[in-house]
């Protein structure tokens, strides 16, 4: 009696799949264009401050550190700025300030990205699943076909269409959350090395 009631909810095949992932297509879409624009603009900021900090190094001149906190377009700007106006907080340390506001910024670098991460990994199997029913639904069929071999061979066919969507899904979803991890990371690579910088700024100043 179960089986009989799970198999009419079978019935449909596997339709509502592929409109399932079609739907989750184009937000993963949306997520790609929306992270790829905004991480580039952020990287071209960091490309910027990166050169600007290796300058400052080499000349020993914190006075350019004062100038990169005024950058607030860019995420090191900002880092920058909030460690040297939390400079004189005798009750944190400089590394704590700048651990703290890394751990504020980040989830907006990473935004979305685990949407990403997670349709990489799920969509095949959401693809399965529409592959497994629509299967189920050409075996029902057959019963009804008077042993018709053509008719459940069509209706496999039309079910391994959704385990190529679900991988047409995922490849670039995959693809992407990949890219946009290893561009998250340059930026807290910039970051660190901001870091080193206040350090160095503190000690100049006699604030650390």
């Amino acid at each position: 009696m179960l089986t009989q009631k799970l198999l009419s909810v079978t019935s449909g095949g596997a339709e509502w799949i592929l409109y399932l992932l079609i739907f989750l297509s184009v937000c993963s879409v949306a997520i790609i264009i929306e992270r790829y624009l905004a991480l580039k603009h952020i990287l071209k900021a960091t490309n910027m401050i990166s050169d600007r900090a290796k300058e400052a190094l080499k000349a020993n001149d914190f006075q350019a550190i004062e100038e990169i906190g005024k950058i607030h377009e860019s995420f090191e700007g900002r880092l920058v700025a909030h460690a040297i106006r939390h400079l004189n907080n005798k009750g944190r340390s400089i590394e704590e300030v700048i651990g703290g506001f890394v751990n504020l910024e980040r989830p907006i670098l990473e935004k979305n990205l685990a949407f990403l991460g997670t349709l990489g990994n799920s969509a095949p199997f959401i693809g399965l699943l529409g592959t497994v029913l629509g299967i189920v639904k050409a075996f029902a069929d057959l019963a009804g076909a008077q042993g018709n071999p053509s008719v459940v061979m069509a209706g496999i066919s039309e079910a391994l269409v959704s385990t190529a969507v679900g991988l047409f899904v995922a490849i670039p979803a995959a693809i992407a959350y990949n890219f946009f991890q290893r561009q998250v990371r340059r930026v807290m690579q910039s970051a660190d090395s901001m870091k080193q910088l206040c350090i160095a700024y503190a000690k100049e100043k006699g604030l650390r």
